[in-house]
């Protein structure tokens, strides 16, 4: 055959001279060889995780229950929080806090029972729609009145507004 290779061609001198005999132990001897190392490269590890998987299954176990058991206290104690929101001068003190991480100044800030009452001069009108926006998700607190007048610098606005805790009437 044209085209075969030097290997090709030194493989088929081999295994011609050798005697049917040969060829037979030569061909177990290989089959063997290909069990075991197939043995060592597949089964062998494959066997051995599944020991150590089931080694480790009941720590795994234990530790899903507890993972488990930490995700529904979390979704209690979330749903608690969502039920509190603050009134009165806690509520102030929330409000003010997060108009000073805002970069907002109130001039006035007064409580009135459950109300809050706040009063924003030359304020940033898109500044505070957010503020308002970010304390009525985080305070539950919503703007029972407002009056925003609008400042001759565009954007600029003074603001007077009642926040109180959304549950209330």
């Amino acid at each position: 055959m044209k085209g075969k290779s030097a290997v090709a061609t030194a493989l088929d001198d081999f295994w011609g001279e050798r005697a049917p005999r040969e060829k037979k132990l030569i061909t177990i001897g290989g089959t063997v060889l290909a069990l075991v190392v197939l043995y060592w490269l597949v089964l062998d590890p494959a066997l051995s995780g599944r020991a150590t998987l089931r080694a480790d299954l009941p720590a795994m176990q234990r530790r899903l229950a507890q993972m488990t058991a930490d995700a529904s206290e979390a979704r209690l104690l979330a749903a608690r929080a969502q039920g509190s929101t603050p009134t009165g001068n806690a509520l102030k003190e929330a409000l003010a806090a997060s108009l000073a991480q805002r970069g907002l100044v109130a001039t006035q800030l007064n409580v009135a029972g459950p109300n809050v009452q706040l009063q924003l001069k030359n304020a940033q009108f898109g500044s505070w729609l957010a503020w308002l926006d970010d304390v009525r998700r985080q305070f539950k607190v919503k703007a029972s009145q407002a009056h925003v007048s609008a400042l001759k610098d565009d954007g600029q606005v003074d603001v007077t507004a009642t926040l109180q805790p959304a549950n209330r009437k």
